[in-house]
């Protein structure tokens, strides 16, 4: 008896695919899934569970909540574009787009967006004498993922309201422009480049 392979979405297959950054091999999970809306909260409370959720799935709760930008709300704050199933329809279109226009896996464009997007360094600030000073910090892996999502989504709405596209079509652009580390067309890209610049100016 033949087991039938499991694909993402009933196209992609997620097995063969390796992440190159070492520090992110742990907190990116590929464990093949038909649909990525299995975890429902279900490492929440747990140290280190959002590691043992899909990548596919993080990406779509994190179109849901972006997060905020700086202190500034805008479009960013709030559950933003509904149900579950419109968010992962959004992804899976946006996929179809991605594996179109450059040939590739998917999943992998996402992975190598992902690794070129999360920074590694970043500014805590540390209050001296009553002054607070900013200090350079290495970004711990788990958060280096988390970010990297952040941005990429907010890129991915920034994209809709600023250029009026779809939202298939922006989150593929972002995605794109990641994996080739393009900073002119990806906003994480931008945003990581700005960070660790402050980063190395605050040593």
């Amino acid at each position: 008896m033949v087991l039938e392979k499991i694909l993402l979405f009933g196209k992609w297959d997620t097995t063969g695919i390796e992440v190159m950054d070492p520090g992110l091999r742990q907190y990116i999970n590929l464990e093949p899934v038909y649909i990525p809306i299995r975890a429902r909260g279900k490492y929440a409370k747990k140290r280190f569970g959002k590691r043992k959720v899909h990548i596919v799935e993080r990406l779509i709760n994190k179109l849901m909540v972006p997060g905020h930008e700086g202190k500034k709300h805008r479009f960013t704050s709030g559950r933003c574009t509904g149900k579950t199933v419109n968010v992962m329809n959004i992804v899976r279109k946006a996929f179809e787009i991605i594996e179109k226009r450059t040939g590739k896996n998917p999943v992998e464009v996402l992975v190598r967006a992902i690794e070129n997007a999360a920074p590694r360094e970043e500014i805590v600030l540390i209050e001296i004498g009553g002054v607070r000073v900013p200090k350079a910090v290495d970004t711990s892996p788990q958060r280096r993922v988390d970010v990297a999502l952040r941005w990429i989504a907010q890129g991915t709405y920034k994209k809709c309201y600023k250029q009026h596209l779809k939202a298939p079509e922006a989150l593929a652009e972002e995605i794109i422009a990641a994996a080739e580390n393009n900073p002119q067309r990806s906003y994480a890209i931008q945003k990581k480049i700005e960070i660790e610049r402050q980063a190395a100016a605050s040593r």
